[in-house]
């Protein structure tokens, strides 16, 4: 089993490659096949931001594995003016949905109740496939919700550290 422990620089060629939605490049340990078939144990450092079209990782025997975004079913969203784009954009973010975006549009999964809500609100939705890569959000790192300091994880703003005043 091809062993992969660590996130490094883009190289020029790379060893091996693996074709992974955005899923499965959101998660740090991983079970999978490279795109030549060899077995392939992903061990990366939990709480990173997902892995990237392009990214190279690295072996535990020193080859270089290139991340590949599979093709995805996705919502394209475009809007008649750049208010209404961003008024979708604001009730897609008020459901929590992560959303790729592109100059004049937005890209989300394939949903047929969000569908319906875009095109409520006046928005053209149409399906693509294509390679998915949302926006990391504001914090950079994986999706959690602690606010302790002394989590696994904790944000780094102030921000979401509460703290009482007596």
């Amino acid at each position: 089993m091809l062993v992969i422990d660590q996130r490094i620089a883009t190289q020029d060629s790379a060893d091996a490659e693996l074709l992974l939605s955005f899923e499965a490049r959101s998660k740090s340990r991983l079970h999978c096949y490279s795109t030549h078939g060899e077995e392939v144990g992903l061990f990366l450092e939990r709480g990173q931001p997902a892995l990237q079209d392009g990214e190279c990782l690295s072996t535990r025997d020193g080859r270089v594995v290139r991340v590949r975004a599979l093709p995805e079913q996705l919502l394209h969203v475009t809007c008649s003016s750049p208010f209404e784009l961003m008024r979708a954009a604001y009730h897609l973010g008020n459901r929590h949905v992560a959303l790729q975006l592109g100059d004049g549009w937005l890209r989300l999964p394939d949903d047929y109740v969000l569908k319906a809500m875009l095109e409520q609100l006046g928005a053209t939705v149409t399906l693509v496939e294509a390679p998915y890569q949302p926006e990391q959000g504001a914090y950079g790192g994986g999706h959690h919700h602690s606010h302790a300091g002394d989590a696994e994880f904790s944000y780094a703003p102030r921000l979401h550290q509460f703290v009482s005043k007596a």
